[in-house]
């Protein structure tokens, strides 16, 4: 099967398991999803979202945030781990926005990544999800079943986010991210994927290995 048609298939099967392609973060502010995704790095979305509540209730803009005391940055998102090292990024990437844009989230990808802590992952997150752009947010689930599915070989993010802009609808691409993440989470987990029930089954060289000469 030629990888675009089976990666048609796979969008396909994933949209009709998975119709509410929603980012597990609940923030639909720009700044605010942009500080989340932050936060998000090597902690749950569910812990982040436990967090975000207090600390936008203390910093609620990019202005206050700019302003903060980074120890109590530290303080309120200390559960979401590597803390001291998120707090002083998002103090510096508030600051940063009201320098340079005026507190506003910018849409190029080249600005984005300009900002402290912001990363090409983060980057076609807020792109996707807030501007509606084609995006490939290559997390940890999207490279894992990529790779299971046989559309890329590869566990480099940013060869894993080129080689699956070239092969999905670019219409398609954010909300086919979202969903292998919810995927990864409830069918294809790491190191015990569930063939048996997976709707992905018959297009999945993993499942279904290639028949090699």
């Amino acid at each position: 099967m030629h990888l675009k048609e089976k990666a048609r298939l796979a969008t396909a099967l994933l949209k009709k398991e998975y119709p509410d392609a929603l980012c597990s973060l609940e923030e639909p502010e720009p700044f605010r999803l942009l500080v989340a995704v932050r936060l998000a790095a090597q902690c749950t979305d569910a812990r982040v979202n436990l967090v975000t509540p207090a600390l936008f209730a203390r910093f609620p803009t990019p202005q206050a945030l700019a302003l903060a005391d980074v120890q109590e940055v530290e303080e309120i998102i200390r559960s979401c781990g590597f803390f001291r090292t998120k707090a002083a990024d998002l103090v510096a990437m508030s600051r940063q926005l009201c320098e340079r844009h005026g507190g506003k989230v910018p849409e190029r990808m080249e600005e984005l990544t300009a900002l402290q802590g912001v990363g090409r992952k983060s980057a076609n997150l807020i792109r996707g999800d807030v501007f509606g752009l084609p995006a490939v947010v290559a997390d940890t689930h999207l490279i894992r079943i990529s790779n299971l599915l046989g559309l890329v070989n590869t566990k480099d993010p940013f060869k894993v986010e080129k080689q699956l802009e070239a092969l999905l609808d670019p219409a398609e691409s954010n909300d086919f991210c979202h969903r292998c993440v919810l995927h990864g989470r409830a069918v294809c987990v790491a190191r015990r994927p569930a063939c048996d029930r997976c709707v992905l089954n018959e297009v999945c060289d993993y499942a279904h290995p290639p028949v090699t000469a």
